[in-house]
């Protein structure tokens, strides 16, 4: 009985995961930014920041504090507050970006230096963790899925199958947007791309607190 419980909810959480990961988003938009700008390696520690993130949300959601910040308007209003700030934040330093040097190439470029791999994760979990649209999957996916007969373990390895799942994703999307051949299409334009992205990110932090 509990083993077709516990694959029923795995199924279900694993299917809305799947098209809630791949809708485009704060997540996709840095992963994308960090590929095209960084490069392959930044944009992968990105897409592993996010994914550790997931681990935040299914355990404050298992706890039921995630119903606590959706029954509380302020503090939730308070995610969403600063979710918006951050990617405000984010998107003002892209609208900064400078052109790269006339001679600069895929292989070294002048930009894989600016950004730290620690910094790359940083950006990633934040953007995740400060995302009220996954307190709002989380909180309605473990409400309607998994139930109070779930055994702790089996929580953990939902969560651990979601971080896993979401870093993957993103990092798919960082070798995508990564290689040579679509680099070497922005690079001669790569500050116009970003200073695009960061106009893109703004007008998602908008979108978060008008939501």
């Amino acid at each position: 009985m509990l083993d077709s419980l516990v694959i029923s909810q795995l199924f279900i959480l694993a299917t809305a995961h799947f098209f809630a990961v791949v809708s485009p988003g704060p997540d996709f938009a840095v992963v994308i930014k960090q590929s095209v700008r960084f490069g392959r390696k930044n944009a992968i520690y990105t897409s592993i920041g996010i994914g550790s993130a997931i681990l935040i949300h299914v355990a404050y959601s298992a706890l039921g504090i995630a119903l606590l910040i959706k029954q509380s308007p302020w503090l939730f209003q308070l995610l969403k507050y600063a979710c918006a700030v951050y990617l405000v934040y984010i998107g003002v330093k892209s609208l900064q970006a400078q052109p790269a040097p006339a001679d600069a190439s895929i292989a070294i470029s002048s930009t894989d230096a600016d950004e730290s791999l620690s910094s790359s994760f940083k950006l990633g979990f934040i953007t995740n963790v400060l995302n009220p649209k996954a307190t709002l999957f989380f909180l309605a996916v473990f409400s309607a899925v998994v139930s109070q007969e779930t055994p702790a373990l089996w929580l953990g390895v939902y969560a651990g199958y979601l971080a896993l799942a979401t870093a993957c994703w993103f990092s798919l999307v960082s070798v995508i947007f990564s290689s040579d051949k679509v680099r070497q299409k922005f690079l001669s334009f790569g500050h116009y791309f970003d200073r695009l992205m960061g106009v893109i990110l703004i007008a998602l932090a908008l979108h978060v607190v008008l939501s």
